[in-house]
């Protein structure tokens, strides 16, 4: 039975771990592999739905949210860990400074994070054992470890970001990605902006969707309360972490628009993050405290999702987004940014409405779908007719699998 390796970087109850899990449930359901999985930083709610007979490679995981004080213990103990392994954080002082120059020069606002991905992935041990295949399932440092600290015979990459708008750069990346056959990208904006990054591997970039579990999805859809809070007006929902790249500024300025203009709405958002006290003193400014929304994470966002009246993903940037499919599995009309990955998602004005990030054109556009509800109907029509989920890309992974194929290394 050939052996197959996945690292990701944490396991938190976001878009590209929730891929994950669906994906080795999907390969453990063949019976034919024997997977393994590594987290970076062995953490996150999502440790609870992987297959029973996945090897879980780490010592000790954490199904602790990332971001509550146990997730967050998780992550300074993994950080001041790597940092003195082999005194890899003082080895790695050149590298930040000049990562650190970069970053000022070319966008104007710094990203700690993403250097603390090549500490984590430098500070650690090899993983231990030999695999048919090593997969890092995100961007960073499950990236780093694939080159570094995995032996393989066949090694591969996925890429679920906007590459170039997330902030990675082949000079903080160090060349991780000449180690991977193929480069999975979730969709064909996310491989054109790859490839503009690193056009000498564009022969390797291939298309990997997203695979999902629609009947699981629809049916915790049905499971759980939803909204208890009695609102009888226009439920708009977003779910996504808290960061700066989901747009939640200008949401919460569309948000005092739309009050100020008369409509009966309250926004609500599932999902945590770095940026809520930053959000939330946003919120009273604008005096929208009863009606923006900061719900948490939830462990099941479905019921939700199917009692909101309108679904809203005003992102800066995407790759593709799994809370807009799932959305779109439960017949909601999206309204979005015009970005990579939503315009692969949405067809403005036939099952949704794309449109420029600025607070009038999100208020505008909600605002339409509001007078309109014949137009909102014709929308869930169609959105229903989309097909989602590709199971044939799981070929062209399994195919690096075929005997006599030869690695890059």
């Amino acid at each position: 039975m050939k052996k197959l390796l996945f690292i990701i970087n944490t396991m938190g109850q976001a878009g590209a771990e929730t891929a994950l899990v669906q994906l080795l449930k999907q390969l453990d359901a063949m019976g034919e592999y024997e997977l393994f999985l590594y987290a970076v930083i062995p953490c996150g709610e999502l440790f609870g739905r992987v297959p029973e007979k996945v090897h879980i490679l780490n010592r000790h995981v954490s199904r602790s949210a990332l971001l509550s004080s146990g997730g967050r213990l998780w992550i300074a103990g993994a950080v001041a860990a790597s940092f003195f392994y082999k005194l890899t954080g003082f080895r790695l002082l050149g590298y930040m400074v000049k990562n650190l120059r970069e970053q000022r020069a070319s966008r104007g606002r710094l990203q700690y994070d993403k250097l603390l991905w090549r500490l984590l992935a430098d500070g650690r041990p090899d993983i231990g054992g030999y695999y048919d295949l090593a997969v890092a399932y995100i961007e960073g440092a499950a990236a780093y470890v694939l080159a570094d600290k995995v032996r393989a015979h066949h090694k591969a990459a996925f890429i679920h970001i906007d590459y170039k708008e997330a902030g990675y750069t082949p000079l903080m990346d160090q060349d991780c990605y000449r180690v991977a056959e193929r480069i999975f990208v979730v969709s064909r904006e996310v491989g054109e902006r790859f490839g503009s990054v690193y056009p000498q591997y564009r022969d390797r970039i291939r298309l990997f969707r997203n695979l999902l579990d629609k009947d699981g999805i629809c049916r915790m859809a049905e499971e759980g309360e939803g909204f208890t809070d009695g609102f009888e007006g226009i439920r708009l929902l977003t779910v996504g972490r808290l960061h700066y790249q989901k747009g939640y500024d200008i949401a919460i300025k569309a948000l005092a628009r739309l009050r100020r203009d008369g409509y009966p709405v309250r926004w609500y958002v599932i999902g945590e993050g770095a940026e809520r006290r930053n959000l939330e003193i946003l919120i009273k400014k604008y005096g929208v405290e009863e009606y923006f929304i900061l719900m948490g994470a939830k462990d099941n966002p479905y019921p939700y999702m199917k009692q909101a009246d309108i679904y809203v993903q005003a992102t800066r940037f995407e790759g593709k987004s799994i809370a807009v499919e799932e959305a779109q599995i439960l017949g909601k009309v999206i309204v979005a940014s015009d970005c990579t990955g939503n315009t692969e998602q949405i067809r403005s004005g036939y099952d949704g409405i794309l449109l420029a990030l600025e607070e009038e054109n999100l208020a505008h556009g909600l605002e339409r779908l509001i007078d309109e509800p014949e137009l909102q109907k014709e929308y869930a029509r169609h959105v229903l007719e989309k097909k989602i989920g590709f199971l044939e890309d799981l070929d062209c992974m399994l195919e690096l699998l075929d005997d006599g194929k030869d690695g890059l290394l």
